[in-house]
């Protein structure tokens, strides 16, 4: 339970590596397939047991789903899909962010048998644009800059988040996606502004000895239902007030939108 940033607020580069590398450990699901291709090439005795022809299957089952994965529809996108305060949102950076979700929604769907509901997804992605965009601008406002040493951890801490060894293993996978290190820079330096914002927002929080005693029971109330076990409350404390810290700075990141849209003007041409 670490310490979760502020990248839930949605910034297209985070959710596009939750996408492609993290959400459901995809990226660790490339380490895993190049040990096997190891232990494949040094074990290269006929396969009798069947292992083979199993995997085989798996693949082409693999193959088959990618080339049935439907493709959003973007046709009729505007050059512009948004402006918030006279700062316009444009197409290209729409789709950096709607891509990537439609992408995951539609691997659900291939599992439910439910289409994905592009107008309901496209008005999701750009209320949470306009949110980042909102934040971004008030950071900015407010003089806030971001350190290298800030950045740095940042990708660190993203890195672990999504199953990965280094920062640089976690922009290796983002520049694979056709996203260049400058622009990934520019994201994660808007990034620790906007939690630099929040926190300064939030100020100083502590967790009670009753709050961390409540989101204990809590997860290990999800535990007992899942067939597994938390360790006692002593050995998680620290951890579980982070939590509680965390969700608490999350009320008013929250906060803090809703009055940035009460006084912002914003459009959006969707």
């Amino acid at each position: 339970m670490k310490k979760k940033l502020f990248t839930g607020l949605s910034l297209a580069v985070t959710m596009a590596v939750v996408t492609a590398c993290g959400g459901n450990d995809e990226g660790n699901t490339n380490e895993e397939n190049n040990g096997l291709l190891d232990n494949n090439n040094q074990e290269e005795a006929p396969d009798n047991d069947g292992d083979g022809n199993e995997a085989a299957m798996e693949d082409a089952l693999e193959d088959e789903m990618e080339m049935d994965m439907p493709e959003p529809d973007t046709e009729d996108l505007p050059d512009v899909v948004a402006e918030v305060n006279g700062e316009e949102i444009d197409q290209e950076e729409f789709l950096m962010t709607y891509e990537p979700q439609f992408q995951q929604m539609a691997m659900q769907s291939q599992m439910s048998g439910e289409e994905v509901d592009e107008v309901e997804l496209r008005e999701m992605v750009i209320d949470s644009m306009i949110n980042n965009k909102l934040l971004i601008q008030e950071a900015d406002e407010q003089g806030i800059e971001a350190t290298d040493e800030e950045m740095d951890q940042l990708l660190s801490d993203l890195a672990e988040q999504n199953g990965l060894g280094s920062a640089d293993e976690f922009m290796a996978a983002l520049e694979e996606q056709g996203t260049p290190e400058d622009e990934i820079m520019e994201q994660v330096a808007m990034q620790v502004k906007v939690d630099q914002l929040i926190a300064n927002e939030a100020g100083d929080i502590e967790a009670s000895d009753a709050e961390v005693e409540e989101m204990y029971a809590q997860l290990e109330a999800q535990q007992e239902q899942s067939g597994g076990e938390l360790p006692p409350l002593d050995e998680v404390r620290g951890e579980i007030e982070q939590e509680v810290i965390s969700q608490q700075e999350m009320q008013f990141a929250q906060t803090l939108i809703e009055e940035l849209r009460s006084d912002a003007d914003y459009t959006i041409y969707l």
